[in-house]
């Protein structure tokens, strides 16, 4: 019967499972207030994110680098461009929404004081300093700023190594991100302890800020969808651009929606590549690409959380410190890709630029895990879809205006 149980369950989608636990933490909290017991399995699952999280960076970008190709056709570097600014202007938007619609989460800040930098020099100065850090020292107090520069460093050096050694370093990322994944597999009983102790402590109307943030989270990302993403289009190809847009939303988007995968749906973006008769040499490398690099959705991600952090500490961030923000979490998203929880887990890098402690990154990062049903969907619908639509406009930018789509 147990094991009837332990092999239904295992079977069950993970976000099915976190809403479970979710309900199953508002009963407990409503029914027994004061079994604070239970709250323990929220902090284990915390401390285990927040272990694991400075060696995943490190792998995964170490790893990302050393196992860069050179030798791509000129097309590909429109594609790239296009990937990046994608996703920095997501980032910006992310930013200027947040300046829009200010929105609070519910911290445990009883042990630590919300001191953020005086401006873009303290910034920029701090950030030099967590640059050169120890990298020793770097993964363990978590210093993600030291953390992605020692790895890219480490990265590009791995280049010139033996396929030996860089698929030592592939096996490492690997075995890390099984190991986030056991991690993540805990989720439903770690989101019901953290569910119970917020509910227990301050009542049902902290869930009221979780829905106000998921609005923000997912309306930004459809504004990004339905507007800055049609607009590089039309700049690109000079023409309308919905008709494209929806094209690659229905096609890519629906399908990532549900897989929510970008990995995954590399077969289904191929396909769709083939249908809008693309150059197979092109989208054979820019879709797999793309599924890594380009995270417009986990920048939107990342900022919003990370601002939302900041606004619950009353940390001020002035309009030169989220243009460094909104680089930051570019570049931190492109490391997003094939991990459970992958932009979750990077929201760390971000709040160490506003001396934000890695204690209450992960407070962060385990709030974006109650939401992840539906904000880890349109994530990846956001991110799949345009890997496919700036694959297409980088190529028929260069057809005859008669041609293009």
């Amino acid at each position: 019967m147990i094991h009837h149980l332990l092999a239904t369950w295992n079977k069950t989608n993970l976000m099915k499972r976190i809403a479970i636990g979710i309900v199953v933490g508002v009963i407990l909290a409503l029914v027994f207030p004061q079994a604070s017991g239970i709250g323990i399995l929220g902090e284990f699952f915390v401390g285990g994110l927040r272990a694991i999280a400075p060696l995943l960076v490190f792998a995964l970008v170490a790893n990302s680098l050393s196992q860069h190709q050179k030798g791509t056709q000129t097309n590909m570097k429109k594609v790239i461009v296009l990937y990046l600014l994608g996703t920095f202007a997501a980032a910006f938007v992310a930013v200027m929404v947040n300046y829009l619609f200010p929105v609070t989460i519910d911290l445990n800040t009883k042990a630590t004081k919300g001191t953020g930098p005086n401006g873009i020099g303290e910034v920029i100065s701090n950030l030099l300093l967590k640059v050169v850090d120890n990298p020793v020292n770097a993964l363990q107090q978590a210093n993600y700023i030291g953390i992605l520069s020692w790895a890219t460093v480490f990265g590009i050096a791995m280049r010139e190594a033996s396929d030996h050694s860089k698929e030592l370093l592939q096996t490492l990322a690997d075995i890390t991100s099984k190991i986030v994944e056991w991690i993540i597999n805990l989720a439903p009983f770690g989101i019901l302890g953290l569910v119970y102790t917020t509910i227990s402590g301050k009542g049902l109307s902290a869930l009221s800020n979780y829905g106000l943030l998921l609005v923000i989270l997912i309306g930004t990302m459809a504004f990004v969808a339905l507007v800055v993403n049609p607009l590089i289009v039309f700049v690109m190809i000079r023409k309308n651009p919905y008709p494209l847009v929806f094209k690659c939303l229905r096609v890519s988007g629906v399908t990532a929606f549900f897989t929510r995968s970008s990995a995954a749906n590399i077969p289904v973006n191929m396909r769709l590549c083939e249908e809008l008769g693309l150059n197979p040499d092109t989208y054979s490398v820019s879709i797999p690409l793309g599924s890594t690099v380009n995270m417009a959705g986990a920048a939107v991600t990342i900022n919003i959380l990370t601002l939302a952090a900041a606004d619950t500490l009353h940390i001020h961030v002035d309009f030169a410190t989220a243009l460094v923000l909104s680089v930051v979490a570019a570049i931190s998203a492109c490391g997003a890709s094939g991990v459970a929880g992958g932009s979750l887990l990077l929201i760390p890098v971000a709040c160490s630029l506003f001396g934000i402690t890695n204690d209450l990154a992960m407070q962060v990062v385990s709030v974006g895990f109650v939401i992840g049903v539906l904000q880890d969907s349109c994530e990846t619908a956001l991110n799949s879809s345009t890997d496919v639509l700036f694959t297409a406009i980088a190529e028929m930018s260069s057809w005859p205006k008669e041609k293009r789509y």
